[in-house]
């Protein structure tokens, strides 16, 4: 099973593709994606045009996202959503089943605690995917999502995903 892990951002959204044969994982492609444009909306677009070619070129069985945390900073939190949104959307059009998973349940489950730091997810990372080299930190939480997917939700997607068809 091949699983496209989607880290939400308006600047940059990393991403990550992983496939799972059973208990081994090994590592795809990673790497990110950029806005460009002058106004939201370009933006968005750029990020949703991004994640397209992505899932031309790695042909995912499944997704995985981050869920959106509320932090101090609302229009941030607003913006990250706007981001996440139109992740959601794109994996939606192209017809994967989807899996979100809370920030802490993805650290705890690459990691081993809830509060990890960004260096230590990606040396986590780098040790259950050997070879990989993280584009950057938002491409290694891309991946430690679809790791977390691989444990928690892949097999599951995969039966309902059966079931309707």
């Amino acid at each position: 099973m091949r699983i496209l892990g989607i880290d939400p951002g308006l600047r940059t959204m990393g991403w990550g593709v992983i496939e799972s044969k059973g208990s081994r994982l090994s590592h795809v492609a990673n790497g990110l994606c950029h806005s460009d444009g002058d106004d939201l909306g370009e933006r968005l677009l750029s990020l949703h045009n991004q994640i397209v070619e992505v899932i031309a070129k790695y042909q995912p069985d499944q997704a995985a996202i981050e869920q959106t945390f509320v932090n101090k900073d609302g229009a941030g939190t607003l913006k990250l959503g706007q981001a996440r949104g139109v992740a959601l959307l794109t994996l939606a059009q192209a017809g994967l089943p989807v899996g979100e998973y809370a920030p802490n349940r993805v650290k705890k489950t690459v990691v081993g605690v809830g509060h990890a730091e960004k260096e230590q997810i990606i040396h986590m990372v780098k040790l259950q995917l050997p070879g990989c080299l993280p584009k950057g930190a938002d491409a290694a939480d891309a991946l430690a999502i679809a790791i977390c997917h691989a444990y928690y939700g892949g097999a599951q997607a995969l039966s309902l995903r059966e079931v309707r068809a």
